[in-house]
C-alpha cells in the first residue's frame, strides 16, 4: 500500500509560480513510479510529469520547460515546481503512484493504483 497526500495548490497569476508537494508513505523504493496528473472541469485526467521508477523525470509536452520535478533523498516527498503558469494550467492536480508500470504506460492514469486526494490550482489574473 502507498499513501499519497498533495499540498501546495492555490491561486497564481499568469506567469507566476507554484510548488506542489506529494508526501509518499508506505512504499518508497526505487521501483515506485510517482507521477502528477491534472484534471480540468469537463476534461479527462491528463499526464503532467512523472519519475518513472524513481529515475529521470518525464514531462508532458504542454509543460516541458516550465515545470520541473524533484524529490528528497528519502523519496518520501516529491515536488512539482510550476513556473510560467498559464490559465490553461488550471485544474485539480493529483499525485499518483504505482510499482509495476512499464515505461509505455507511464502516461496512462488508469495504470496507476494509488492516488492522492488532489489539490486545486487556479491561474487567473
Amino acid at each position: 500500500q502507498v499513501q499519497l497526500v498533495e499540498s501546495g495548490g492555490g491561486l497564481a497569476q499568469p506567469g507566476g509560480s507554484l510548488r506542489l508537494s506529494c508526501a509518499v508513505s508506505g512504499r518508497t523504493d526505487s521501483r515506485l513510479t510517482v507521477g502528477w496528473f491534472r484534471q480540468a472541469p469537463g476534461k479527462e485526467r491528463e499526464f503532467v510529469a512523472a519519475f518513472w521508477r524513481g529515475g529521470t523525470p518525464y514531462f508532458a509536452d504542454s509543460v516541458k520547460g516550465r515545470f520541473t520535478m524533484s524529490r528528497n533523498n528519502a523519496r518520501t516527498m516529491v515536488y512539482l515546481q510550476m513556473s510560467g503558469l498559464k490559465p490553461e494550467d488550471s485544474a485539480v492536480y493529483f499525485c499518483a503512484a504505482d510499482a509495476t508500470l512499464i515505461l509505455s504506460s507511464m502516461r496512462l492514469p488508469a495504470q496507476y493504483d494509488y492516488w492522492g486526494q488532489g489539490t486545486q490550482v487556479t491561474v487567473s489574473s
